[in-house]
């Protein structure tokens, strides 16, 4: 695997948090690492992944939770920021929409290319085993 997509992996794989076999990512923390400084813009992008997620027939619930974070201010005051909990399928949705000009989104949209082309051959691989196991129980 090339040097830059295994970086663009090991972000991603940095920030994932995971509960009760749940595997998740933070809006905030994935903004960053494909290249966006502020939240307002990446919001657009989320946005149009969800509309996709729609229209691809799932639920955007399922996909994107909404989730705040509280944080300090330069006062020592805390404040609660917006973000959105994000499935694997959320975040390839949104390397998909977001700016191809923004080298961390044309890397990403490769891994999430890779990823996708690896997990259909796992489960060729699957199919041809089944295949064959039910071959010999017959002979």
């Amino acid at each position: 695997m090339d040097k830059t997509i295994m970086k663009i992996q090991s972000d991603l794989d940095s920030i994932k948090k995971t509960d009760k076999d749940l595997e998740y990512w933070s809006a905030r923390e994935l903004m960053v690492i494909l290249g966006y400084a502020e939240w307002r813009k990446f919001v657009g992008v989320t946005d149009k992944a969800k509309d996709a997620c729609i229209k691809s027939g799932y639920a955007c619930d399922d996909h994107f939770v909404p989730s705040a974070n509280m944080v300090l201010t330069g006062s020592s005051a805390q404040r609660q920021i917006e973000d959105i909990l994000l499935t694997r399928y959320a975040c390839y949705l949104i390397a998909q929409n977001g700016d191809p000009r923004k080298p961390q989104i044309a890397l990403s949209q490769t891994y999430f290319a890779s990823q996708t082309r690896k997990q259909e051959l796992l489960e060729q691989r699957e199919y041809e085993d089944k295949r064959l196991e039910t071959r010999e129980k017959r002979n």
